[in-house]
C-alpha cells in the first residue's frame, strides 16, 4: 500500500449548479488539510478549483496551484503555499502527474474532461502509472461511465483499461482505494 502524500484533482473553473460540488470541493479541501495531502491543482481562484484550495488553505494544508502564463493573466491565485506559471498545457499537465502521487476529478468542465481523459490514455501507454479516480458527485461522471463501457462493448478500450479507473462517492473508501492500487500495464492492442 502506498501512502498518498500529494493528490492532483482535476475540477471546475466554475462553480457548477449543484450546492453538491461546492460541498465536495471544501470536503475534499479539507480531507487533504486533515491528512497532510498536498493538493496539486490548476492555480485558480474561481469554481470549485478556487473553493478547493480555500478549504485546503483554511484547514492548514498545503496547495501547489500549476497555471499556464495565458490563464495567470486572467485568474491568478497568489495567496498558495506554492504557485508555478507554466507556458501552456501541456507542460501544466505533465506536472500534474510528476507533482502528485494520484489524480482524481470532481465534477468539472472541457478542461477537467481533457485532463481526466489524457491521465488515462497516459495510463493505457503506461507513461502514467499512478492512479486516477472519480469523484461521483451526484452521479455527475454516469454518462462518462456508460460512454466508457460502450467503447468496451464495441472493442474502442479494453475492459481491464476500464476496471483500473476508481471510482468513488466517500472520500475515505476513495483514499483507501487510492492507496492500494497496483499498476497493471494492458496490451490495449488486443481489444
Amino acid at each position: 500500500m502506498k501512502k498518498i502524500r500529494s493528490l492532483c484533482v482535476y475540477c471546475g473553473s466554475n462553480p457548477g449548479s449543484d450546492p453538491a460540488y461546492r460541498r465536495a470541493a471544501e470536503e475534499l479541501g479539507a480531507y487533504l488539510a486533515r491528512n497532510r495531502i498536498r493538493l496539486v491543482y490548476g492555480g485558480s481562484n474561481r469554481g470549485t478549483m478556487g473553493i478547493l484550495a480555500e478549504s485546503c488553505l483554511a484547514h492548514g494544508g498545503t496547495v501547489l496551484g500549476i497555471i499556464t502564463e495565458q490563464l495567470d493573466r486572467l485568474v491568478e491565485n497568489p495567496a498558495l503555499t506554492e504557485y508555478r506559471v507554466v507556458p501552456d498545457m501541456a507542460t501544466r499537465k505533465r506536472m500534474f502527474l510528476e507533482e502528485s502521487d494520484a489524480l482524481t476529478a470532481l465534477p468539472g468542465g472541457l478542461g477537467t474532461a481533457d485532463e481526466l481523459l489524457e491521465a488515462l490514455s497516459w495510463q493505457t501507454l503506461a507513461l502514467n502509472r499512478k492512479p486516477v479516480a472519480l469523484l461521483n458527485i451526484s452521479g455527475f461522471f454516469d454518462p462518462l461511465l456508460a460512454w466508457l463501457k460502450r467503447m468496451c462493448a464495441d472493442r474502442f478500450l479494453r475492459r481491464e483499461q476500464l476496471d483500473q479507473l476508481i471510482v468513488e462517492t466517500e472520500l475515505p473508501v476513495l483514499f483507501e482505494k487510492l492507496e492500494r492500487f497496483e499498476y497493471r500495464p494492458i496490451d490495449k492492442w488486443n481489444c
